[in-house]
């Protein structure tokens, strides 16, 4: 298996890797994390987001298995929903946005005050209406959970509407439309495999925001328990954020919808936070960025809940110590390529596999830029590490199989095989003498 200097580009995402079998593409992920978004919409463009919001019933999504074309929505796995009841809900609309039906008889989009105003429900209270089915990575919306050939216990649930950030917390590029404009515009310089040097004023905006990032993790983590669901993760990761004055960097990044990726059991990574609580015995990666004066910082870490099996203790220990080889080999002179070793050969002494999808990456004032991170050896990624570069290393590694798969939500990645997958990430600054741990946790 070998990665092609097409691969070398960071593609503006967490994977850019190609995996070749007897000559043929098993399959090209391109993926980021990252959503969120705020503002008003005028009212005459309620058809266009209705538009855009809607799936017909007969639409198939390429990264979707149907076990019947014809019928896209899985009706026989609703959570507690009556049949006829989402048929007739309308659904078309951007869960940004607050919708009242005037004197007319038309749909007028409010602003979260004029909402308040009105009494609607917000987040606080929602209506079993205003959870919905992601589908298509953020841009359309269901009632219904897609049909999908699913590999393991898991399924889908719904997903609570976008949280606002105010409009005084400085923002990404993207925070509004969900394109990173600035990173598409390095992606150039990546394909050179140039990779960019930080001046000493750079170098600690990277370490305020890494701080922030870790503080905003930390207090995620120690909530972590049975009978909480990953949309309360997301809330305390939010609202810690906009606390400390940061903007969570996955929010509409790419249209993700949620401000952390929370990954459970066979889930690789960028999963979508939902309904779903924690059950004892699973494994939880929250995967936590921050935007803060114009700086990200990016870390994640897997925990257990409650009792967890031996075998899944060992597959979170042997993540995190893939991960810690890794770092130990950062220093001026090393190539890039080269980090792969460690990791690899650890994870395969311990029966363990190495996710090929998804890489590590650059990171500053981008959220993702050169230089490309693979995990695994024997891979083709240019460049040679110097003082002042900043990037991560986030191995991903698999119980059973390495491949990955993607669920209808566009996003969220989980092991082919349904086994599980556990990951832990730093942020890390190229010293003269080694390396530093940006998003280290502090005394």
């Amino acid at each position: 298996d070998e990665m092609r200097e097409t691969e070398t580009s960071f593609g503006f995402s967490f994977c850019c890797s190609i995996d070749w079998m007897d000559g043929w593409m098993d399959e090209w992920f391109v993926f980021v994390c990252s959503c969120g978004g705020e503002g008003e919409r005028r009212v005459d463009k309620i058809e266009e987001i209705n538009s855009t919001r809607k799936l017909p019933e007969t639409e198939s999504l390429s990264s979707v298995s149907l076990d019947d074309e014809s019928s896209y929505y899985d009706s026989s796995e609703m959570e507690d929903e009556d049949e006829d009841e989402w048929k007739n809900q309308n659904v078309g609309v951007s869960l940004n946005e607050h919708l009242k039906e005037n004197e007319d008889g038309e749909v007028e989009v409010l602003t979260e005050e004029q909402a308040k105003q009105y009494g609607i429900l917000l987040q606080e209270e929602l209506a079993e209406s205003e959870w919905l089915y992601c589908l298509k990575e953020g841009r359309k919306w269901s009632m219904r959970r897609p049909k999908f050939l699913w590999t393991g216990r898991l399924r889908m649930h719904r997903v609570s509407p976008y949280r606002m950030v105010p409009e005084s917390i400085p923002k990404p590029d993207y925070a509004l439309d969900g394109f990173p404009t600035s990173e598409v515009g390095a992606e150039v310089n990546a394909k050179k495999g140039e990779v960019p040097i930080k001046s000493k004023e750079e170098i600690e905006g990277m370490r305020e925001a890494c701080k922030v990032a870790r503080e905003v993790l930390d207090s995620a983590t120690r909530m972590i328990k049975e009978g909480v669901t990953t949309d309360e993760l997301d809330r305390v990761v939010h609202d810690t954020c906009i606390e400390l004055g940061a903007y969570p960097s996955p929010l509409n990044y790419y249209n993700f919808p949620k401000s952390v990726c929370s990954s459970v059991n066979e889930v690789v990574c960028h999963g979508i936070p939902d309904r779903r609580e924690l059950e004892d015995g699973d494994i939880v990666n929250l995967d936590v960025t921050c935007f803060y004066k114009g700086f990200h910082g990016d870390l994640n870490e897997t925990h257990c809940v409650g009792k967890v099996s031996e075998k899944h203790k060992k597959l979170v220990r042997t993540a995190h110590e893939c991960m810690e080889k890794a770092i130990a080999m950062v220093r001026p002179g090393v190539r890039f390529r080269d980090l792969g070793t460690p990791i690899s050969q650890h994870a395969k002494a311990n029966g363990f596999s190495v996710v090929r999808d998804y890489c590590g990456h650059g990171i500053g004032n981008l959220f993702h830029c050169a230089p490309t991170i693979p995990h695994y050896e024997k891979n083709k990624t240019p460049g040679t590490m110097r003082a002042g570069m900043t990037f991560t290393i986030e191995p991903m590694i698999n119980e059973g199989s390495k491949h990955c798969v993607t669920w209808p939500d566009g996003w969220t990645a989980v092991t082919r095989d349904g086994k599980r997958s556990a990951q832990f990430e730093q942020t890390l600054l190229c010293t003269e003498n080694g390396c530093e741990i940006l998003t280290a946790r502090t005394p």
